[in-house]
């Protein structure tokens, strides 16, 4: 991954449910290119009568445990996911046939949103802050990085960052400075939970060398 703070990280999936979706494109003209895939609800649900929206958020779920991921990042996904794709990806719901795809260790799911915790769930959360700033509601806004969880935009925060209204500012010049500060806090939310997975897993291996060790000892 081309930035400091993940040094020793990779991309190996971009996934999206549009296929004019820029990310795609930055994904394929990357060096290396970065591996890509697109699956879109309608079309699925065209091509597979009798499914249904939670089945199609477990095919999605398929589609990101084949690359094996360590971490999901969901950045720009304005689709909702259920708790099919959720239990899919805790290794709650086990795939019948897909044994390649077994869940070991709850893979954790990430979100950006627009937004300081609990101000503007859902969808429009820019627009409605700097409406809310227009009617004297609100001096600031600001971003994070929150854990998914069913309730829409109220999992646990990861980073919270507060960024400021400016008086006579448009919409499109606040929208501008709001991006600035997703690219950064993307980052430092998506190595926050990856130095918290590491420490586990030392944590986890120390603990069984520990007991292998003990049980030398007592034999």
């Amino acid at each position: 991954m081309n930035t400091p703070e993940l040094p020793n990280s990779e991309i190996n999936l971009v996934l999206s449910n549009r296929k004019a979706a820029y990310g795609l494109t930055r994904a394929t003209q990357a060096i290396p290119p970065i591996p890509t895939a697109c699956l879109a609800l309608q079309p699925y649900l065209k091509q597979n009568p009798g499914k249904t929206r939670e089945d199609y958020d477990v095919e999605v779920a398929k589609v990101v445990l084949r690359a094996k991921p360590d971490i999901v990042v969901l950045a720009g996904w304005m689709h909702i996911l259920s708790e099919s794709f959720l239990e899919v990806l805790d290794g709650k719901t086990k795939l019948l046939g897909e044994e390649d795809l077994l869940v070991a260790d709850p893979i954790p799911v990430i979100n950006l949103h627009p937004a300081l915790p609990g101000q503007f769930d859902g969808a429009g959360a820019i627009e409605r802050a700097y409406e809310a700033f227009a009617k004297g509601e609100i001096t600031k806004s600001g971003a994070l990085i929150h854990r998914v969880v069913k309730v829409v935009d109220r999992g646990e925060p990861v980073i919270v960052k507060e960024i400021a209204f400016v008086e006579g500012e448009s919409l499109e010049e606040y929208e501008t400075r709001l991006h600035k500060l997703e690219h950064e806090i993307i980052v430092l939310g998506t190595k926050k939970v990856l130095d918290e997975i590491k420490a586990l897993i030392v944590s986890t291996l120390f603990q069984r060398r520990y007991h292998q060790t003990e049980s030398i000892f007592r034999s």
